[in-house]
């Protein structure tokens, strides 16, 4: 499986430490957020790595390089603008190749086990759902089972920027600019969707306060 790291957004939230800095590379606990990712990727066993870069991407691509330092291959699909969550995915997608691929959010901070991700999905993703943190206390998506329902059901939890898709989910995709969460909607409205809970370490790292919090509690 190749796995695919979201990191070309401006990290607006972040300011004014992303005025310098692209988000990904912010440390925690002695390393950038997308190095922590990488590590895990690689000690899962995956090896080929799609990373899109757009604000101060540079910086990324200088820092990563090919990724032989981490135990993965590193290619790099860079936005000419930035084309949000969903586009960057199309755009990247001859580099994903024909089989169903991680995609996680370079700017989440997790101890997730992508161990117990499953290894084979029938529908078009299956996503990973956490708890719901206090800026989002209505959630995504609800959960029975392991079909993911529209928001409208109960208990609600929110997507926590990790999961498997399929490549023929983004088939009839537009390529521009448009979040994942529009198609992912639509996908779990017509049931094409599986899920699983995750009650471990996870925190979206948005703000300069959370990057304070979280390296307080990773030390």
């Amino acid at each position: 499986m190749r796995a695919m790291i979201l990191a070309a957004g401006k990290g607006e939230r972040m300011l004014p430490l992303t005025s310098s800095t692209p988000k990904p590379l912010l440390k925690v606990a002695g390393r950038a957020l997308i190095e922590h990712h990488l590590y895990a990727l690689a000690g899962y066993g995956i090896r080929e790595v799609v990373i899109n870069v757009f604000h101060l991407g540079e910086q990324i691509v200088a820092m990563l390089g090919d990724g032989s330092r981490y135990g993965v291959n590193i290619q790099y699909s860079v936005e000419e603008q930035l084309l949000n969550t969903g586009g960057g995915i199309v755009q990247a997608l001859p580099l994903l190749g024909s089989d169903p691929f991680l995609v996680i959010s370079a700017d989440i901070y997790t101890d997730f086990n992508y161990h117990i991700l499953p290894k084979n999905i029938s529908g078009s993703a299956h996503i990973v759902l956490v708890d719901n943190p206090v800026y989002k206390p209505q959630g995504d998506f609800g959960l029975k089972g392991n079909t993911v329902l529209p928001i409208s059901h109960n208990p609600n939890y929110t997507y926590a920027n990790i999961g498997i898709y399929n490549p023929r989910m983004f088939d009839y995709a537009s390529h521009g600019v448009f979040g994942l969460g529009d198609l992912l909607r639509s996908e779990i409205t017509a049931g094409n969707i599986t899920g699983q809970y995750f009650n471990g370490l996870w925190h979206n790292v948005g703000t300069p306060s959370d990057l304070e919090m979280v390296n307080a509690i990773s030390w």
